[in-house]
C-alpha cells in the first residue's frame, strides 16, 4: 500500500491488510449502501442573490441530514433556460428539481395564481394568513402534477415603475407595459384590464426600456434595484399591486427515492430556509425603496381617493377574471380568508383602541 505522508509504498502485515479490507467494506455498506442521489435544481435567481444563498444553505443541510446520500446541485441564473424550459427539462428527466416564481408554478397548476390577484390582498400579514391556510391544498394540487413542494418563497410585492409619473389606471394605460412572455395568464389579465402590454423575455426588459419598446414595468422594488432598471424608469407608484409567490419543488418520483425516515427532516430544513428567505426579502424590499429614492427615484404617493380608484378598477373586473385567472373555488377561498382576517383584525384593533395604518 502507499503511505500518503511519505508518498512511498510499504508492505503491510497480512492481518492488517485484511482488517483494512473489511473496514472498507463496512464503510462502503454504511455510507454508500444506496447510491448517492444526485438532485439537479434549476432557478432563474441570480448567483449570489438572497434566493440562491438560501438554496446553498439548504443544499449543505440536506447533505448533512442524509449523511452525504443526497447531492443537491444548484444551477442558478437561468443557465438551464427560463422557467417553462426548466419544467420541460424536469419532465424529460434532465433535472429533478426547480426553484420557481409564480410564472413557473402556474404552468404546473393555475391554482397558484389565486395568491397574486391584483389588489386582492393588502399586505404581508394578509398574505401570511392566506398562504398558511391554503398551502396544503396548493401543495396537493402540485403533487397531483408530479411535484413535491419543499418550501414556499417570495419575490416581493409588484409595483409599477414608469418613465413618466403614473397616478391613475388611465395614466398607465397610455404607456407600453412590460409583461413576461412566459406568463400568458398575466398577459391576458392585463389585457382584460385594458392595459397595453408588450410580452417579452425578462432578460430583454432593460434593453426594451433603453430602446423605447416599453416605458413601464411591473416588478418588485428589490428586483428593480438589483438589475438597475430603476435608472431607466424614474417613477414608482406607491401601490402594492400583488405579491410574487414562489416555491422550491422536487419531482415526486425523485423525492420518493429518498428514504422515508429522512424526508421529515429535509422538509423541516427546507421550510426553515423558506421562512428565513421571506423575512430577508421583505426587509431588503423596504431597504431597496429607500436606496433607490436616495439615488433619484421619485415615489408617487397616492391619496385615499386615488387608492380607492385603483381598488375599484381592479374589483370591477373580478367577475370576469374569477375562474379564468385562478380557479373559482380558490378565488373564493382567498376572498373568504382575506375577509376573515380583516374582521378579526378590526375586532382586535377595536378592543385595543388602535387602528390599522394603510400599506
Amino acid at each position: 500500500m502507499t503511505d500518503p505522508a511519505l508518498g512511498v509504498s510499504v508492505k503491510a502485515p497480512k492481518h492488517l491488510a485484511l482488517v483494512a479490507s473489511l473496514a472498507a467494506m463496512l464503510l462502503s455498506d454504511a455510507a454508500f449502501g444506496a447510491a448517492t442521489l444526485r438532485i439537479r435544481m434549476g432557478t432563474v435567481a441570480p448567483r449570489g442573490s438572497v434566493w440562491t444563498e438560501e438554496l446553498e444553505v439548504m443544499r449543505q443541510e440536506w447533505r448533512d441530514i442524509s449523511g452525504g446520500l443526497i447531492d443537491l446541485k444548484i444551477y442558478p441564473g437561468g443557465v438551464l433556460g427560463d422557467e417553462p424550459e426548466m419544467l420541460r427539462k424536469v419532465r424529460a428527466g434532465t433535472i429533478e428539481a426547480v426553484a420557481l416564481s409564480q410564472i413557473g408554478l402556474s404552468r404546473i397548476d393555475p391554482g397558484v395564481g389565486c395568491l397574486s390577484i391584483p389588489l386582492m390582498l393588502e399586505d404581508d400579514r394578509e398574505l401570511d394568513y392566506v398562504v398558511e391556510r391554503l398551502a396544503p391544498e396548493l401543495q396537493r394540487r402540485l403533487e397531483d402534477q408530479g411535484f413535491v413542494v419543499v418550501n414556499w418563497a417570495e419575490g416581493g410585492w409588484v409595483h409599477f415603475f414608469s418613465k413618466r409619473p403614473v397616478r391613475t389606471p388611465d395614466d398607465l394605460r397610455a404607456m407600453k407595459l412590460f409583461t413576461s412572455a412566459g406568463d400568458p395568464d398575466t398577459e391576458r389579465l392585463w389585457k382584460q384590464l385594458g392595459f397595453n402590454v408588450v410580452p417579452m423575455s425578462l432578460t430583454d426588459m432593460v434593453t426594451a426600456l433603453q430602446t423605447g419598446m416599453i416605458d413601464a414595468i411591473d416588478v418588485p422594488p428589490l428586483f428593480a434595484l438589483l438589475d438597475r432598471s430603476y435608472t431607466l424608469v424614474r417613477y414608482m407608484l406607491d401601490l402594492a399591486v400583488a405579491p410574487i409567490v414562489g416555491g422550491t419543488l422536487v419531482e415526486r418520483k425523485t423525492w420518493e427515492k429518498i428514504p422515508a425516515e429522512m424526508r421529515p427532516r429535509l422538509l423541516e430544513s427546507s421550510r426553515a430556509a423558506g421562512q428565513r428567505l421571506r423575512g430577508e426579502v421583505r426587509k431588503m424590499g423596504r431597504e431597496a425603496v429607500r436606496e433607490m429614492a436616495q439615488r433619484g427615484l421619485e415615489v408617487i404617493e397616492l391619496d385615499a381617493a386615488s387608492r380607492a380608484l385603483w381598488q375599484s378598477e381592479a374589483e370591477r373586473h373580478y367577475p370576469e377574471l374569477r375562474g379564468r385567472y385562478a380557479p373559482a373555488d380558490l378565488w373564493d377561498e382567498v376572498t373568504r380568508l382575506r375577509d376573515e382576517y380583516r374582521r378579526g383584525l378590526a375586532e382586535s384593533e377595536a378592543a385595543s383602541g388602535q387602528s390599522r395604518e394603510p400599506r
